[in-house]
């Protein structure tokens, strides 16, 4: 680049900006800038990000003074331009900030931060501190004055406050402390401790011999000397000592850290670091051969065809028909080729068994992506997906973000699954959705897999959109499982139910465990109940900030919101009539666990569901345990309804069916005959004929009888009729909007306001449900009031978009509506 001209980086920021930022490059950063990698760049006062460019120039910017970039944390780009073309695309889209889009992708070890800290100023007397200043305040000297610096968190630990400020600001008074940013880059590699012997050692073996004698004395290090010997046999092969040993190795309950430090200090061992992978080494020594029978052959073939004409296969096999063989076998042949592949689940619960099939067949060529890794595991897979060493991902929906450069296959599977929808911050974006579009910006093919498609993926295939490829019957011939539906009301009325637990369900359950087999209890609800009730008054203790009841968890003994996280505890008497009668109403996978305890004392019983699978590996614990058969019966909520595959599980027994199916939501039937049939679907998998008893007060509703008859296309037919009546998708695009503010009465009137706006800029072409409250009208604090739009495709989308902003931007700009956000949701689900 020439230095007589100044040229400028284009950055986006981390940040809900819909523009990119405009930064001066320093002369001796010129060279080395280049569009996607990250920049340290000053914002706003103090603050200091790290930020991606977008584009190079020479023109300054026309209404602000450009900073200057402050450094480069990397040697070379972190995005590739797909990759910022991609975000562009989806932030479009999605109507959200391209700054949205680039927080969501960036995994949190990349992000770099300022942060506030504190320094002793360089003209304060220490000494002149003692005696003038109070305990807290000196306190905090003497730390600083130890340490070199302090964040705000440690200061206040180290004060015992929640709020630090005021000792801050004593000592800013006096002049003791500066405060500044620091950037704080959350990546750090992984390095290890290692010790080698020195090499006089290796090269005079009678100064060794001579070190051993001199030990006798000193048994634990001579001890040392001789196990690092036998670990490390340098003279046989000397060049190994360059290797050296892992530290934590010399150190056992008889060797103490104190003796290999004593001989680090005498210059017997040299202890050194050695950066290394936090991603899991394995060693394929015996790689399963996979044997695909006559029909998963004819689908492989079939789906390869379909390929050379059609950018996107749909696989729809019924539960148990071997489509995960058949996508093995095509991950293969792709890596094969030379590309890399992303295999996208919905969720971490169904990553975990099908990482370890993965890992079966294709051991350190995989990496895995979800937020149950650290920071640093999911940069080095980041890191390892742009240097072309991991060409294989199986993740999350945050994967598709991953910096691929030489992409040839996506797998979706279970593509039906509303978890690939972000539902909040934005962009808000369908995982799989933007899947397909990835798919087109590195001229890939796409399969979509499930047994239980969604309407509008199925109705794409209908319609000659996607290919379609079918699976019809369960690998090895197994029949589908017998499905009863159990009425749980008939059984009330003849008192034959024995708590939650209706007569049918309860004695298949001690026969499976006679026969020593497992069996899997699903109820989509966690805690012990749903809400707790004074039987006198009817009372119901609410959530302060939401307006949901809180749920009831007996075993950590508190009421608990599942929407903002309060807690409070269970209440002794009724708020209003101060009755100590209170009832638990409904029941969750904590009751079901407490009653089957009792009900089948001698059963090994374990519960799967986001309070006991918070930690890292839970997931894989609980689902190796379940394979090992150290667990009879399994309870958990949709966790267990898909992707698992056991070879006991005789028995699935659904404990209540009905809140899946009576639900406000246009697609709550489709939802609960995918929830029912891919739960039914974990039972049988291998040997006997599976049965699975749903429990329900009305067996003759019409979505229940086709789960029974595992009748897919009758429910997508009965599906697409009232989609096409009341037209909803694949017949439109919807779009959501929610007005929110922390006022009930603004949000209303603001909603009323935006109702007027939008029917000035769309006119009567496009269907506008009025300003309502949603089912759960104020979450947070927060107030809220929906806006549907209904869209036709016939309909020019991006104009249709670009009116809905300027109605929400006239709103926004309205003094009267100071407190007010507004959320725009494309394609909610």
């Amino acid at each position: 680049m020439s230095k007589e001209t100044l040229f400028y980086a284009e950055v986006i920021l981390p940040l809900p900006f819909s523009v990119t930022f405009t930064y001066l490059i320093p002369s001796d950063m010129e060279d080395l800038v280049k569009r996607g990698m990250r920049v340290i760049v000053p914002f706003g006062k103090k603050k200091i990000y790290a930020g991606v460019v977008d584009g190079i120039h020479n023109e300054a910017p026309i209404h602000y003074e450009a900073k200057e970039i402050i450094d480069l944390p990397d040697s070379k780009p972190i995005f590739t331009a797909q990759q910022l073309d991609f975000l562009k695309w989806m932030a479009n889209y999605y109507m959200a900030g391209i700054g949205d889009a680039l927080y969501a992708a960036l995994p949190a070890g990349l992000k770099v931060s300022s942060e506030s800290m504190l320094q002793l100023h360089p003209d304060y007397d220490l000494s002149s501190a003692e005696g003038s200043l109070p305990e807290r305040e000196l306190s905090v000297l003497m730390n600083l004055a130890e340490k070199g610096n302090l964040s705000f968190d440690e200061v206040a630990a180290i004060s015992h406050l929640k709020n630090p400020y005021p000792v801050i600001k004593a000592l800013l008074a006096e002049n003791a402390i500066i405060v500044f940013e620091k950037v704080k880059d959350r990546y750090s590699p992984k390095r290890i401790k290692k010790v080698r012997l020195n090499q006089r050692f290796i090269e005079d073996k009678s100064a060794l011999k001579t070190l051993l004698d001199d030990l006798e004395k000193k048994p634990k290090q001579q001890e040392v000397i001789l196990k690092y010997l036998r670990e490390v046999p340098v003279f046989q092969k000397a060049e190994l000592n360059e290797t050296g040993l892992e530290k934590n190795r010399l150190q056992t309950e008889e060797l103490s850290n104190s003796s290999v430090q004593t001989l680090i200090k005498n210059n017997v061992l040299e202890e050194f670091f050695i950066q290394v992978s936090r991603l899991d080494e394995i060693n394929l020594e015996n790689i399963p051969e996979l044997e695909l029978n006559a029909a998963q052959k004819t689908a492989k073939e079939e789906i390869l065809r379909q390929m050379e004409e059609q950018d996107a296969i749909l696989l729809h096999g019924i539960t148990g028909s071997g489509k995960t063989a058949i996508l093995i076998e095509l991950i293969r042949e792709v890596i094969d080729s030379g590309h890399q592949v992303l295999y996208l689940m919905p969720e971490i619960a169904l990553t975990t068994q099908m990482v370890g099939r993965l890992k079966k067949h294709f051991g350190n060529d995989l990496g895995v992506y979800h937020s149950r890794f650290s920071d640093n595991e999911r940069v080095e897979v980041w890191k390892g997906v742009l240097d072309d060493k991991l060409p294989i991902v199986a993740g999350v929906r945050s994967s598709i973000f991953l910096p691929f450069n030489n992409l040839g296959l996506i797998i979706i599977d279970e593509e039906h699954e509303a978890s690939f929808k972000q539902y909040d911050p934005a962009p808000r974006y369908h995982a799989r959705d933007m899947a397909m579009v990835l798919a087109r910006f590195h001229q890939c093919k796409c399969i979509l897999s499930s047994a239980t498609p969604s309407i509008e993926t199925f109705h794409n295939a209908q319609e000659g959109k996607y290919g379609l490829v079918n699976l019809k019957s369960r690998f090895g011939e197994i029949p589908l499982p017998d499905i009863q539906l159990s009425d749980v009301r008939k059984h009330k009325m003849e008192k034959k139910n024995i708590f939650n637990f209706g007569t049918e369900l309860k004695l298949a359950i001690e026969e499976q465990l006679e026969n020593k087999k497992q069996v899997i209890l699903f109820q989509n609800r966690r805690g012990y109940s749903p809400y707790l009730s004074c039987e006198e008054c009817s009372w119901i203790p609410k959530c302060e900030s939401c307006a949901v009841s809180l749920t009831f968890h007996q075993y950590a003994g508190e009421m608990r919101c599942h929407y903002c996280g309060f807690k409070s505890n269970v209440p002794s008497h009724c708020a209003v009539c101060e009755s100590t009668h209170l009832k638990t109403v409904g029941f969750g996978t904590e009751r079901i666990e407490e009653e089957a305890k009792l009900l089948f004392p001698n059963a090994r019983l374990q519960r799967m569901d986001l309070d006991t699978t918070r930690s890292k590996d839970s997931f894989q614990k609980i689902i190796d345990d379940f394979e090992a058969r150290n667990i009879d019966i399994l309870i958990g909520t949709q966790m267990v309804s898909k992707g698992l595959d056991f070879d006991h599980v005789s028995l699935v027994g659904v404990m209540d069916a009905d809140h899946l199916i009576h639900f406000p939501d246009f697609r709550s039937h489709e939802r609960a005959f995918q929830m029912l049939t891919q739960v039914s679907g974990r039972a049988g998998r291998k040997g006997d004929k599976g049965k699975v008893i749903i429990q329900t007060r009305d067996d003759s509703q019409d979505v229940l009888k086709l789960v029974k008859n595992h009748n897919y296309h009758k429910m997508f037919e009965l599906e697409l009729k009232e989609r096409q009546e009341f037209f909803y998708p694949p017949y439109s695009r919807i779009i959501n909007i929610t007005v929110k503010s922390t006022d009930k009465l603004e949000a209303k009137k603001a909603a009323e306001s935006l109702y007027l706006h939008l029917n000035a800029q769309l006119g009567d072409s496009i269907q506008k449900n009025p300003p309502h409250e949603p089912l759960i009208s104020k979450i947070r604090n927060w107030y809220m009031q929906e806006i549907l739009l209904k869209i036709s495709k016939e309909l020019n989308l991006q104009k249709v978009k670009q009116r809905i902003r300027k109605a929400v931007d006239l709103v926004e700009q309205d003094k009267r509506f100071k407190k007010i956000r507004i959320i725009l949701d494309v394609d909610p689900v």
